[in-house]
């Protein structure tokens, strides 16, 4: 998004925005290694024998060269419906955006109370033992905050309500890059699972808060009593897989610390052989660009102006 397709009071609300941008570019350039599709830097027809390089096949994606993105992200939210979604979907690339001293904060919509099909287990019950599982498992990846909206699990709705609690917290963390569920997810490839209609709700009301929510004066405009000023939301990411990704991050060196912080889901976890699904599935993820493990994105760059990434040829 462009400030000359905005409102006036949009216009008006992003000058203010990079006047605020100072504290959302503190760190220096943190390596991150990727293969994004499309990112800048990243080129065709490597010739055979290059890092990076496969063969081109019929009905493939296009070749493209293995890259190390500089990833100025100083600060990032993750924004998902229950206690482990986050962990399941990007815990790796938390981690490594932590070790490199990226500011992470978590928000999780709803209490996980509809966690247990167990009998006698109950909502008032289970909600405070995911709210501790899932702070436990910040503290395993370097997740400096974890904010919790409290919607009762299972019954998520975009609502006004909801668009208002994301973009007061976007507003108030104001991160370079925000990671949401993917709203267009309706089941699984096999068809073998019907994706939560929490989890879709959630990433329609993210996609909302992207535009117009977070970065209109007029949206919302309550807030300004609270402080907090709008924000246009640069990188939006989700986590994806299939022919959609563009983006792949190599998690090798911290797919350990994503599994321990699923470990803390103990009430999801159970005896169930966690270790050896996460490692199958990064390692088909990872797979295609030669990576030992991966996690896998659909990203956007909603403002151009002021870039975030730079690229250097690995090797």
């Amino acid at each position: 998004m462009t400030t000359d397709r905005m409102a006036p009071n949009a216009r008006k609300a992003t000058r203010l925005d990079r006047a605020n941008l100072a504290t959302s570019r503190e760190l220096p350039f943190l390596p991150i290694p990727l293969v994004c599709f499309g990112c800048p830097g990243a080129e065709v027809d490597l010739p055979a024998g290059r890092p990076g390089h496969t063969p081109p096949q019929e009905g493939r994606l296009p070749d493209v060269r293995l890259v190390w993105l500089v990833v100025k992200f100083s600060r990032a939210m993750v924004v998902f419906a229950h206690p482990d979604d986050a962990e399941f979907g990007s815990a790796g690339t938390i981690a490594a955006w932590t070790r490199e001293g990226t500011h992470v904060a978590y928000v999780c919509v709803t209490d996980g109370s509809a966690g247990s099909n167990e009998p006698g287990v109950t909502r008032e019950e289970l909600a405070p033992v995911r709210e501790a599982e899932q702070r436990a498992a910040c503290d395993v990846l370097g997740v400096e905050e974890c904010v919790f909206l409290g919607i009762p699990d299972g019954t998520v709705e975009v609502t006004l309500g909801l668009r208002r609690a994301i973009t007061r917290e976007v507003r108030r963390f104001r991160p370079n890059v925000l990671v949401i569920p993917d709203p267009s997810r309706l089941w699984d490839e096999e068809r073998r699972y019907i994706n939560h209609s929490d989890h879709r709700a959630v990433g329609l009301a993210c996609l909302a808060v992207a535009n117009p929510d977070a970065s209109t004066r007029p949206m919302f405009s309550e807030l300004e009593q609270e402080g907090i000023e709008p924000f246009e939301i640069a990188n939006l990411w989700m986590p994806i897989w299939g022919s959609d990704v563009d983006t792949f991050v190599d998690i090798s060196e911290t797919i350990e610390t994503k599994i321990g912080a699923l470990r803390c889901h103990k009430s999801q976890i159970h005896d169930w052989p966690v270790d050896e699904w996460i490692r199958q599935r990064a390692k088909e993820r990872g797979a295609p660009r030669g990576m030992e493990y991966a996690e896998t994105f659909r990203t956007f760059r909603l403002r151009e102006e002021d870039e975030q990434t730079e690229s250097e040829e690995q090797g």
